[in-house]
């Protein structure tokens, strides 16, 4: 099992900037991908950026690419998101996952382990 817990989502005016983290507990966080997705109401879940095991490869969304950067600490058991320049359609409630599975990084199923979200509001 592994816990995540998310934080840092808050209500910013357009173009301002959040970080949101992710804190995991239970087994060897090294050993897991890791992702993060977002719901806004009324919408499915969608995928925003992810990172394989030690950092060495991103991936994004296009509607957050240049604007959203996402790392890791595995020393600290900790996921980040940098989330700059926002938009109000960046509005929702956002996840973060670990999978062992990288190859369908994009893919809410194939991660096993989810948080439980944090919202993050943005203001035009």
């Amino acid at each position: 099992q592994v816990q995540l817990v998310e934080s840092g989502g808050a209500l910013v005016q357009a173009g301002g900037s959040l970080r949101l983290s992710c804190a995991a507990s239970g087994r060897t966080f090294s050993n897991y991908a890791m992702g993060w997705f977002r719901q806004a109401p009324g919408k499915e879940r969608a995928f925003v950026a992810a990172i394989n095991w030690n950092g060495g490869s991103t991936y994004y969304a296009d509607s957050v690419k240049g604007r959203f950067t996402i790392s890791r600490d595995n020393a600290k058991n900790t996921l980040y998101l940098q989330m700059n320049s926002l938009k109000p359609e960046d509005t929702a409630v956002y996840y973060c996952a670990a999978t062992r599975n990288f190859d369908r990084y994009y893919y809410a199923p194939a991660y096993s382990y989810w948080g439980q979200g944090t919202q993050v509001t943005c203001s035009s």
